[in-house]
């Protein structure tokens, strides 16, 4: 038990320690961006010993912009909760879910982020967080998929917040105004493409492609739930 206890006290301290630097970085990331000379200022800013700081962060500035980054899915998390119970369309919980996830974010750390992420070094793990972003959003939502559907999803929502995030980095009108308008015309695109791939599954060449490489696809499977482990999933041995 005492071990135990040590563990947690252990992770705490670490966690505490991470909220720290965030909070002690992002000042600093608008004019350094997300580099070691923000590192250093978010160490001295908050106090934060400068080995335990690059043990929370061993790779330096890469893991303080993608922690950053976490921690704005986790109050997307603690927010969005609540859209799966409302009465919106299905359509509808998707954008504003996608919507609450840009809005929390500040416009200034975006940017640094997105031109930080687009280094080919670091480009990996900015595909990487928005995946998980996707993933968060349909797992809100209750999704319950376990084949390629669930891939599919994911990728097409990537892409649909990727872009979004982009429109709304130069998007001036008032309240953003036109970066919802240009979401809701995504999720319309993403809708119709559903319905489109619904109908050709049931037509003869679908239900052919099925019976051949499409039974490759078929034994495609998420990656496991406990601390998606196997990513980026693995294919079922079934006959």
């Amino acid at each position: 038990m005492p071990a135990t206890n040590a563990k947690k006290t252990e992770a705490d301290h670490m966690a505490d320690a991470r909220a720290r630097l965030i909070a002690a970085a992002l000042p600093h990331v608008p004019f350094d961006g997300w580099s070691s000379a923000t590192l250093n200022a978010a160490i001295a800013d908050s106090g934060v010993d400068a080995g335990l700081a690059r043990l929370v962060f061993p790779r330096g500035a890469l893991d303080l912009a993608l922690a950053q980054h976490e921690a704005g899915d986790a109050a997307l998390a603690a927010a969005g909760v609540s859209v799966k119970t409302s009465a919106l369309r299905y359509s509808e919980k998707v954008a504003r879910l996608v919507r609450l996830r840009i809005e929390g974010a500040d416009r200034e750390v975006v940017r640094r982020g997105v031109t930080f992420f687009a280094l080919p070094a670091h480009a990996a793990d900015g595909a990487a967080a928005i995946w998980r972003t996707a993933d968060l959003i349909w797992r809100l939502l209750g999704d319950t998929s376990d084949d390629f559907n669930w891939y599919s999803k994911r990728t097409i929502l990537s892409a649909v917040y990727s872009s979004t995030l982009l429109y709304w980095l130069g998007d001036d009108s008032e309240g953003h105004a036109d970066t919802w308008a240009f979401l809701d015309r995504r999720i319309g695109d993403v809708m119709q493409f559903e319905k489109a791939k619904a109908g050709f599954t049931r037509s003869a060449l679908g239900r052919a492609l099925q019976r051949g490489p499409g039974q490759v696809l078929e034994r495609l499977r998420a990656p496991a739930e406990a601390g998606r482990a196997d990513l980026p999933g693995h294919l079922s041995r079934h006959d």
